[in-house]
């Protein structure tokens, strides 16, 4: 039993064909909506027609339900508008370069000497299928050479999730490593979803280490904006964290009780000069047909607000591998000559 689909101007169609009408039920899944399919005797067929939302492809697999109540998944698919294209730089030729191991992590460095760094979270999974090693690899001359670092997450849900010991034991103890065996300026952090908030998470608490912050589709909770993720194990310890980011957090308490207008301007200036230090450029990217697209959208306002050099994002896709990869030129590009003028 397979299905089709369809991608117009303003709208999506699946249909899935049933003549015998042996099924109780279809629901589709995807990348940015779920949605019921209806049964129409004429067609004998289960369709859907639903508006298209904001993006070029979507990715989607069909659940089906039997007469006795079981529930099989089926046709797992990606659908392409005709306004899609791949990256042109997934065509292009390599530089010259090799792959290695420190410690744990999975290394790609150029034949040419630099010792500038980029560190991802997920890193296995950035490399094969948000295509990062690829990018890092581009031979036309368009982003300075660059070695890669790719950290394996272990515990990922704990560890991601605005867990200050990983925070400490990234800042202090893998990138010093890292730094010692490549180069000593501080590194580009990038990350996808958890990854996103964990490198903000380490950058914000120990800013020395990091140069610039590349964050894709970062799960940047906000209680007001994220109910849907409240039974996520790690959602309070998030929130306390956005929270203080949007000054929501007890440290403005303090400062509103504080006794005498010289605590509350000592404290401004302190959070003032902590704000400078750990201002740096970040670039944003979000599928806008995501759930974490209004908190991305909120924290870069209050990063921005901070000192931090802030870019969004908004890429024609949802919470995807493949989003994630389309995004990477032309905003991490334009980040890494932000950071690596030289």
């Amino acid at each position: 039993m397979e299905g089709a689909a369809w991608c117009e101007d303003t709208v999506l169609r699946f249909r899935l064909p049933d003549p015998a009408h042996r099924l109780a039920g279809v629901r589709l899944h995807s990348s940015a909506f779920r949605a019921d399919l209806e049964f129409h005797a004429g067609t004998g067929a289960w369709e859907l027609r639903r508006d298209r939302p904001p993006l070029w492809r979507l990715e989607y697999r069909l659940e089906l339900t039997h007469a006795d109540g079981s529930r099989e998944e089926v046709t797992a698919g990606e659908l392409r508008c005709p306004d899609y294209v791949e990256p042109d730089w997934l065509d292009l030729p390599p530089v010259p370069g090799h792959w290695w191991s420190l410690d744990s992590a999975r290394v790609w460095s150029p034949d040419a000497p630099t010792d500038r760094v980029l560190v991802a979270h997920d890193g296995p999974e950035y490399d094969r299928l948000g295509g990062l090693g690829r990018f890092a690899a581009i031979g036309d001359g368009r982003i300075p050479p660059f070695h890669l670092v790719l950290l394996t997450p272990s515990d990922r849900e704990r560890r991601y999730s605005a867990d200050p010991e990983y925070a400490r034991e990234l800042a202090c103890e893998t990138l010093p490593r890292i730094r010692a065996r490549l180069g000593g300026r501080p590194v580009v952090g990038a990350g996808v979803s958890l990854g996103a908030l964990a490198m903000l998470h380490a950058q914000w608490r120990h800013p020395e280490g990091f140069a610039g912050l590349f964050l894709q589709s970062g799960s940047f909770f906000r209680p007001e904006l994220d109910g849907q993720e409240s039974g996520f194990r790690y959602f309070r310890r998030i929130v306390r964290f956005t929270g203080t980011l949007h000054g929501a957090s007890a440290n403005r308490t303090s400062n509103a009780s504080a006794s005498g207008a010289s605590n509350e301007s000592a404290n401004r200036a302190s959070n003032a000069s902590a704000n400078r230090r750990r201002a740096v450029p970040v670039t944003l990217t979000c599928g806008a047909a995501e759930e974490n697209l209004a908190n991305n959208r909120a924290l870069a306002g209050v990063l921005r607000e901070r000192g931090y050099l802030v870019d969004l994002a908004e890429n024609p896709d949802a919470h995807t591998w493949t989003g994630w990869r389309d995004a990477l030129h032309p905003h991490l590009t334009r980040l890494l000559r932000q950071v690596w003028p030289d």
